[in-house]
C-alpha cells in the first residue's frame, strides 16, 4: 500500500485529489491538509509519497519543501502547481523535489505518477518547457558533458540510462539483472558524481548533455565522422 499525504490549500482541489487516489486499491491517503500543517502531518504519518500544492508566485511552498527534506524518514515529494513557473521548477528540484506536476493533469496520470514516485522514480509534467530545463542545467556550471561521462563507470551509465527512462529501482533491477540494493548503491554514486540531489536532476542532466543512450550514440557517430 502506497501511503500518501496531500498538502494543498485549495479545498476543492484537495478533495478531488483525495477522491482520485483514494479510489485506487494500492494507494491510501493517510492525511490531507493545507501547507501550514504539512510538515507536522508528514512527520506524524511517515508517508511514502507527498503531493505538495504550490500557489505561484508565492514561495511559502519552498520552505515547506525544505522542512520536509530535513525529516528523518523523508518521503518522495512532488510539487503540484496550476502552471509552470520558470523560477519555481529549478528551485523545487534543487530543494529535493522528485517531481513537478500540474493540477489539471488527467486522473490516470496522477495515479501513475504516485506509483512512480513510490517506486523511487521521478516525474515531470510534459509541458515543462525546454527553456526551464536549460535554465536549471545552466546553473550546474563547471564541468562539461565529456567530464561528466568519464566520471561514471559503465554500469553506472547503464543505471543512468534507466533513470532517464523514468524507471523505479525495482524496474532497473529487472532490466539490468541486479539486486535492488545494488541499484540503490549505483544511484547514490551517480548523484554524487553528477553533483545533483535527486533522480530527476540526474535524468535532466543526462538528457541535456547527451549522457543517455541515444545521446551517447549520437556523440560517438559525430566523433567517428
Amino acid at each position: 500500500m502506497i501511503r500518501t499525504v496531500i498538502a494543498e490549500d485549495e479545498l476543492l482541489t484537495r478533495s478531488a485529489l483525495v477522491g482520485i487516489l483514494g479510489a485506487e486499491p494500492d494507494i491510501e491517503v493517510v492525511a490531507d491538509c493545507d501547507r501550514a500543517e504539512a510538515v507536522a502531518r508528514i512527520g506524524a504519518h511517515e508517508p511514502d509519497v507527498v503531493l505538495l500544492g504550490f500557489a505561484l508566485p508565492a514561495t511559502d511552498g519552498f520552505s515547506v519543501l525544505a522542512d520536509v527534506r530535513a525529516l528523518p524518514n523523508r518521503p518522495a515529494v512532488a510539487v503540484l502547481a496550476a502552471r509552470v513557473g520558470e523560477e519555481c521548477v529549478p528551485v523545487a528540484l534543487r530543494l529535493g523535489a522528485e517531481g513537478f506536476l500540474l493540477k489539471d493533469m488527467a486522473p490516470e496520470q496522477l495515479v501513475h505518477s504516485v506509483r512512480i514516485l513510490a517506486g523511487g522514480g521521478g516525474v515531470l509534467a510534459p509541458v515543462v518547457g525546454r527553456q526551464v530545463i536549460d535554465g536549471y542545467l545552466a546553473t550546474r556550471g563547471g564541468r562539461g558533458s565529456g567530464d561528466l561521462l568519464t566520471a561514471l563507470t559503465s554500469r553506472e551509465q547503464d543505471v543512468l540510462d534507466c533513470l532517464t527512462d523514468g524507471l523505479s529501482n525495482q524496474e532497473i533491477a529487472v532490466r539490468l539483472h541486479m539486486g535492488v540494493s545494488t541499484v540503490k548503491e549505483h544511484v547514490s554514486a551517480i548523484l554524487l558524481k553528477l553533483k545533483v540531489s535527486n533522480r530527476v536532476q540526474a535524468a535532466l542532466l543526462a538528457q541535456r548533455n547527451g549522457l543517455s543512450g541515444d545521446g551517447r550514440a549520437a556523440r560517438s557517430r559525430k566523433a567517428v565522422g
